[in-house]
């Protein structure tokens, strides 16, 4: 995972999330950007019962 995000899921959370809102329009994209493979984001918060939703472009 990339060194800036957090390893800790809430934590995660918050940024990730905070992100989408704000600057990507897809988890997508913020992946490539952060140089993050998506299935390491999506399996760190699945840990704690947060899933992506492509529609509102945020976990929930």
């Amino acid at each position: 995972m990339d060194m800036n995000l957090p390893k800790d899921p809430v934590l995660l959370l918050s940024i990730v999330n905070t992100e989408l809102r704000d600057y990507y329009p897809s988890l997508d994209a913020f992946c490539e950007d952060r140089l993050v493979e998506k299935e390491l984001i999506i399996r760190a918060l699945k840990s704690i019962d947060y899933e992506y939703d492509s529609v509102k472009n945020r976990f929930v």
